[in-house]
């Protein structure tokens, strides 16, 4: 990997006396500098996993010292299928046990998993106290770190239990990608390539003239992949921060995604990989329903295998597809509704006949 030295580069959320900033660039992580203007609570808490915390917990205690007299490390274990009520308890018992109060700042540190379970642990202990997002995965990096959205996961549905609770800040410490693994690179490319077809058809063909250096880390691209796409965020979630319509664009390729994940047991696709085929079976629903033409479906999915995700789904059967679909959180009254592509750069979220559905289900998984 390149060593990436631009400057911090701020994104701004604008939500109000909830608004935040996200900065992004190398290094940020140990500076101090990037908690200036934070609160000094007298306690803080760095939660992070047995992955994340052994590479960059001593780096980012260290930067917080100076602005809290006492900072607990909270170390939980790693993985999806430990982002449930177990992980979120044991969050609770560090606190309380050394007496943490209602100014506590908790500092989430790691990838989705670990941002989501640390923000709702945020969200509910001592009825809400503030957080720090420094996530170190680029899924997390362009999409799970920003907007607010925290969860668990519950055996019926990935993230069925959470709150919205924004972050203070977001510190997107690009030097961090360099120790993930190829596989979490591609998975956190899912996330990033879907804004180019909900709301950006410049960013989809910069991505696919950019594509292979994304995926060698070269640091330019990261930079601008990264912003960009918490540009688009940003504008998603400033208009719509509780998912009422707008925002629900930002699922592209998830209803599919998350019944892949909830069907196979949470863990054995990464968020990415199954959001990754989620969006070529989304594409190619939208083909269907006579919204854009398979050419457009074609160069998406193009694009997702080049970044090294499946493109094809696990045979769960139709049925078993449906089935999880139908609790998804776009569902209304048992209805799956789905974002779909109107045109390259535009989407909505529709419903469609589950005959129909079924059949995209048996053209991308052999279902």
């Amino acid at each position: 990997m390149q060593e990436i030295t631009q400057s911090a580069q701020r994104v701004p959320i604008a939500l109000g006396d909830r608004s935040y900033e996200i900065l992004i660039g190398a290094g940020l992580l140990g500076a101090t500098s990037s908690y200036d203007g934070l609160p000094r609570a007298a306690s803080a808490a760095i939660v992070s996993d047995t992955n994340v915390a052994p590479l960059y917990a001593d780096r980012l205690h260290e930067a917080l010292a100076a602005r809290h007299r006492r900072v607990v490390r909270i170390d939980l274990p790693a993985g999806e299928v430990h982002k449930d009520w177990a992980s979120l308890d044991a969050i609770f018992d560090a606190l309380l046990a050394v007496h943490c109060d209602r100014k506590t700042l908790l500092y989430a540190l790691g990838g989705g998993v670990v941002g989501d379970i640390a923000g709702f642990a945020a969200a509910c202990y001592m009825r809400g106290v503030d957080f720090v997002q420094v996530p170190t995965t680029l899924l997390a990096q362009v999409d799970s770190s920003v907007g607010g959205k925290t969860a668990i996961n519950h055996p019926r549905g990935k993230n069925m239990i959470g709150a919205f609770h924004q972050p203070l800040r977001v510190v997107a410490d690009l030097a961090t990608l360099s120790t993930l693994p190829k596989r979490e690179i591609a998975a956190g490319l899912a996330e990033v390539i879907k804004y180019g077809p909900i709301a950006d058809a410049d960013f989809l063909a910069w991505l696919e003239a950019h594509i292979d250096a994304l995926l060698a880390l070269d640091a330019e691209a990261l930079a601008h992949a990264v912003r960009r796409s918490c540009e688009i965020k940003a504008g998603v979630v400033a208009q719509d921060e509780r998912e009422g319509g707008l925002r629900a664009i930002l699922n592209f390729g998830h209803t599919f995604g998350h019944a892949i994940e909830t069907g196979l047991g949470y863990g054995e696709w990464l968020h990415g990989e199954a959001v990754g085929c989620g969006m070529v079976m989304a594409a190619d629903l939208s083909v269907r329903l006579g919204l854009i033409d398979a050419a457009f479906a074609d160069r998406l999915t193009r694009l997702i295998a080049r970044a090294g995700l499946p493109v094809v789904g696990p045979a769960l059967g139709a049925d078993r597809y449906l089935e999880l679909m139908r609790g998804d959180k776009k569902a209304e009254a048992g209805a799956i509704r789905f974002v779909v592509i109107d045109a390259p750069g535009r989407a909505s979220v529709r419903a469609a006949p589950d005959a129909l559905v079924a059949d995209v289900i048996a053209a991308h998984t052999g279902a």
